[in-house]
């Protein structure tokens, strides 16, 4: 009864606020999230490694926000995502665990833990549009408009020019690599935009939607590449790269119309802090490498144009030493595995031979903490959820507080 009152005096209410002239509620827009990079923006996380986050009271929250009571992966209400390049395919739909790299098992990337805080952030649905592509750079695969031809082609072309040779198929080589990714990941972002009910059944056109932020993710390919960066230990040898990363952020906000859009730039953090010294799976002469290149990364977040609008996320905090550590050490069961293939014993012989040398390598707390902590290289961030999640949140917590 007093239920049907309540219904019957917001019919009242509503019938009196259209009679007065006011137009009826309509929903916010959606607000869609833009996330592209290469392998680590794919993910290399499997689900394996989920049970790490129970291990620490900081992240074990996180954990029951992304598995079921039976351990099996949540299904995020209210949070959808469209995925292109983690897949032969687009893999598209409600947001939960398996929007990662798709070989050999479901994984996950950053997207899980930045839609669910998204989310909660906002207390609003949200629709995630990731693109990424293992082993591709900003130098040449997601080369934006404005950065002109890579030195390297233009250098190229002038030698033909001054031989008097033609230039037209070089000219339409370069033209066809430089720049693919990106022109991809803007017509996928539009295709989707196109027609949001396919990914999201739940959208209202009505409502319309806003292009609220934009995710990066990427690095690895670029900070090897001494063909782009031949000084890569040297105080400002990946000035270019801060400068391509500043023209994707103009050229995404130009194309995709959205002038101020907010930017999240994940500093690359593999290999934790540099300074201290412990194992490490990363040759020492690439460590300036490293620093100069994390430098690279978020200058962009300091240009003038970008303040307040840009936000970089230092991501060596969340890296995990005793997993790395311990990472380091398999190097020894790989050295003892080559010697007993060498060997005459037979494979069961060979096998019980290793079991009993893992034992003298780990103990049995440390085995327990590399299988559910590690599956994947140290570039992909050891495949560990427990570094992984981590750097959705701060992504998420970047991207709410430029919003404040």
């Amino acid at each position: 009864m007093q239920n049907d009152k309540m219904m019957k005096t917001t019919t009242i209410i509503a019938a009196l606020a259209v009679a007065l002239g006011a137009q009826p509620l309509v929903a916010a827009p959606l607000k869609v999230y833009l996330m592209a990079g290469q392998s680590n923006m794919q993910g290399h996380c499997k689900l394996t490694t989920f049970p790490s986050l129970a291990m620490d009271p900081a992240t074990a929250p996180m954990l029951k926000k992304m598995v079921n009571e039976d351990g099996t992966p949540r299904v995020i209400e209210n949070v959808w995502i469209s995925s292109l390049g983690t897949g032969e395919e687009e893999k598209f739909g409600k947001l939960t665990a398996g929007f990662g790299a798709e070989r050999s098992g479901p994984k996950i990337g950053p997207e899980l833990t930045f839609g669910i805080c998204m989310q909660e952030h906002l207390g609003e649905p949200v629709l995630l549009i990731k693109t990424s592509w293992g082993g591709t750079t900003l130098c040449y695969d997601f080369r934006p408009p404005s950065a002109g031809l890579h030195a390297v082609q233009a250098q190229r072309l002038e030698e033909l020019r001054k031989n008097n040779e033609d230039t037209r198929q070089a000219e339409a080589e370069y033209a066809k690599r430089a720049g693919n990714c990106y022109r991809q990941m803007i017509a996928h972002a539009k295709s989707v935009l196109a027609d949001i009910k396919r990914v999201d059944p739940e959208y209202d056109p009505a409502q319309g939607y806003e292009l609220a932020g934009f995710v990066w993710l990427q690095g690895c390919s670029d900070f090897g590449n001494t063909e782009t960066y031949p000084n890569p230990g040297q105080p400002g040898g990946y000035d270019e790269y801060s400068r391509l990363l500043a023209c994707l952020i103009r050229d995404i906000r130009k194309d995709l119309g959205v002038p101020a859009m907010r930017a999240v730039i994940g500093v690359i953090g593999i290999n934790g802090e540099l300074d201290s010294q412990r194992p490490r799976d990363i040759e020492p002469e690439h460590i300036p490498w490293l620093r100069e290149f994390r430098k690279a990364m978020a200058a962009p977040a300091a240009m003038p144009e970008f303040k307040g609008t840009v936000e970089a996320v230092q991501l060596e905090k969340f890296w995990e030493p005793k997993l790395e550590e311990l990472q380091c050490r398999w190097q020894k069961v790989k050295e003892k595995s080559r010697e007993l293939k060498d060997s005459k014993l037979g494979k069961d012989e060979q096998k019980a031979a290793i079991d009993a040398f893992l034992k003298t390598v780990y103990t049995p707390e440390e085995s327990k903490l590399i299988e559910i902590g590690v599956s994947n290289a140290t570039y992909h961030y050891l495949g560990c959820a427990r570094i992984m999640a981590r750097f959705g949140k701060a992504f998420a917590d970047a991207m709410a507080g430029m919003s404040k």
